[in-house]
């Protein structure tokens, strides 16, 4: 009887894991063994869709209205998880470490190289954040640009109206008298 009870105690004990941590699981096996065959482009998307899927908490926080980022894996010659128009993490040379890097106009920089996620999860993070400030900061320095630009309303236009309409009268009624004297 005590042997009913102890098979008891272990199925209460092995919880059915949730299919999205069981694929999860599959896809990272998937890559380590595929790492070093043949198919090195397929290993990088799947490396690649594993952190695309680990930034998903992150992109949930980021409020609709801010349009800066644009997430996806993109699919080329050198497959890549874009950020945003200037950012993206790519897989280094031995196609197991992320390095996640940023375009300017001076080059290319590394932000950050890890074979971890979560490292990379974490300085994707910090860039989402310090994008998210300039943007704010944009956004302040443009509203208080605006009055600034702001001209006060013109009032002197009716006025200018007024005489423009009493130098036609006065032409008008010259011209009249010009002709009523040229007939006498």
């Amino acid at each position: 009887m005590s042997n009913a009870q102890n098979t008891g105690n272990e199925a209460r004990d092995m919880r059915p894991t949730r299919l999205r941590d069981a694929l999860r699981q599959a896809r990272i096996e998937a890559a380590d063994r595929t790492g070093v065959v043949v198919e090195l482009r397929d290993a990088e998307v799947a490396r690649l869709e594993i952190l695309n899927e680990a930034l998903d908490p992150l992109f949930a926080e980021v409020p609709e209205q801010v349009d800066l980022f644009d997430r996806g894996v993109s699919q080329g010659e050198t497959p890549r998880l874009w950020i945003d128009v200037v950012a993206h993490v790519v897989m280094g040379r031995d196609k197991r470490i992320y390095r996640f890097v940023q375009d300017t106009r001076f080059g290319r920089i590394v932000i950050a190289e890890s074979h971890d996620v979560p490292v990379i999860v974490d300085a994707v993070t910090g860039y989402v954040a310090r994008r998210m400030i300039e943007r704010e900061h944009a956004m302040v320095a443009m509203q208080a640009a605006e009055p600034a630009v702001e001209k006060k309303p013109r009032r002197r236009g009716f006025g200018m109206f007024v005489l423009g309409f009493a130098l036609g009268a006065v032409a008008l009624f010259g011209l009249a008298l010009y002709a009523s004297l040229k007939n006498l």
